[in-house]
């Protein structure tokens, strides 16, 4: 139940961050930059749970390490790739 009231409160930070930018009169990329930082946030923590459940997975059945590591690239590539695009749109929107 924790966990969903967590997740309430960060979309609803998501959804505010560009009407909180734009309030306080910075500049109309305030909130994209805001909303990508809190992108690389949560993939760094999605990364950080899923390495720690395959390791877990592994330490239980160490002779399906082959399979377990090999599922477990696909969806580690699709997370830092999240991470990567968040930050060239954090860059992008604090430098230029």
């Amino acid at each position: 139940m924790k966990s969903i009231h967590k997740m309430l409160w960060l979309a609803a930070l998501l959804l505010a961050a560009p009407a909180l930018a734009s309030a306080q009169g910075l500049d109309k990329y305030s909130g994209a930059a805001l909303g990508a930082g809190i992108i690389v946030i949560g993939a760094g923590l999605g990364i950080g749970k899923l390495t720690a459940a395959a390791v877990e997975s592994i330490a239980r059945q160490p002779q399906a390490s082959d399979d377990i590591k090999s599922a477990f690239q696909l969806p580690l590539f699709l997370l830092e790739g999240v991470a990567v695009i968040g930050l060239g749109v954090l860059f992008v929107a604090l430098f230029f």
